[in-house]
């Protein structure tokens, strides 16, 4: 066989394979309705943070509460044995804080904290917030019109603010593509009591990592609604901004405890399309036939771009030079099928992957 067929072969995979995240991303267009939802009364909902050692993150999150037209019925913050000002932070602006009782056997700290939460809270609707999140002006509203009964998350619009940050791309990529329409986010849920109470709660899922793909699970099986979806000027997080070494244990903990737990058609498909990504720079470095590679390439980065702005504020660099954050990607994750089913280290605990 030629190297000329070879390469045909190569470049006919690759634009095969390119096409088949159109597909994949076609998720991410899934906006939410904005409509029905708690009686779409922000009143009726009781909003539960956990946090640890989140001195730095609740002040912006705590803010946007306050900023918000319409106003939770109560903000509780779950105090998760910080070290530092969390609790006096959490006081100063607001919200009733509850420290957390000493994490029992068989539990893990977010767990636990939510569980917590829930039994102090007295609002119809339980909104559980990561403390590195925000809400944006009338964020809360729209959200709240979201739930139409049952369980809803909204998938976080990914602040990046440093170089670095942008090595979260194909991460965030992956877990709203595996997540949408029909799973749940980890930053934030809001369901209504009687569901909640109805599959156990926190309590649960109490032993795992990555407790919203379990408590998906739960209410699908007692019949409850699970929905997500992509409400951009909503909801925003800016994810670990602590350099590279924190994001990279964030993210091998986050899958090492939910590769396996996404759908095998999503996961046949993100695979698909990263490979062609993947395989259009080295068929442009190794065939060297740039009248073919360079619009394939620009094609893929093109793709990206859009992908991108959809999950975050990616900049025009993170499409361009893709393939590096896709090989972060691909190390990470090959990293995290190593840790799968073991222990990790997080927040100060150490944890066992889902």
């Amino acid at each position: 066989m030629s190297v000329m067929t070879i390469g045909g072969i190569l470049w006919m995979a690759t634009v095969g394979l390119w096409a088949v995240g159109f597909v994949l991303l076609a998720r991410l267009r899934r906006r939410g309705s904005g409509a029905g939802g708690a009686g779409g009364d922000a009143a009726s909902v009781s909003v539960i943070i956990p946090a640890r050692n989140e001195e730095r993150n609740l002040p912006t999150l705590l803010r946007s509460l306050a900023a918000q037209s319409a106003k939770p019925r109560e903000i509780v913050v779950v105090d998760d044995g910080s070290t530092d000002r969390t609790a006096v932070v959490a006081r100063e602006l607001g919200a009733t804080v509850i420290a957390s009782q000493e994490l029992p056997e068989g539990w893990q700290g977010k767990t636990w904290a939510c569980h917590q939460g829930a039994r102090a809270a007295s609002g119809d609707w339980l909104l559980f917030v990561d403390a590195d999140t925000w809400f944006e002006e009338e964020g809360l509203s729209r959200i709240v019109a979201e739930a139409t009964g049952g369980a809803f998350s909204a998938g976080p619009y990914h602040a990046v603010r440093r170089p670095y940050e942008s090595l979260s791309l194909f991460f965030n990529l992956a877990m709203a593509a595996g997540t949408v329409p029909d799973g749940l986010m980890g930053q934030m849920l809001l369901v209504d009591r009687e569901s909640y109470r109805r599959v156990g709660g926190h309590e649960a899922v109490k032993g795992r990592v990555l407790e919203n793909f379990w408590l998906a699970e739960r209410f699908r099986a007692a019949g409850v609604r699970v929905r997500s979806a992509m409400v951009r000027g909503a909801f925003g997080i800016r994810m670990y901004p602590n350099g590279v070494r924190e994001l990279a244990e964030g993210w091998t903990k986050g899958f090492a405890s939910g590769a396996g737990r996404t759908p095998a058609i999503v996961l046949a498909q993100v695979v698909a399309w990263m490979s062609g990504l993947l395989l259009a720079p080295i068929g442009l470095l190794a065939v060297g036939d740039w009248l073919w590679w360079a619009p394939v390439y620009l094609a893929c980065a093109a793709q990206v771009r859009w992908a991108s702005r959809q999950v975050g504020s990616f900049g025009l660099a993170s499409a361009l030079l893709y393939p590096l954050p896709l090989v972060f990607f691909l190390g990470v994750f090959a990293r995290s099928m190593w840790h799968s089913g073991r222990r990790v280290t997080w927040k100060g605990r150490t944890v066992r992957a889902d």
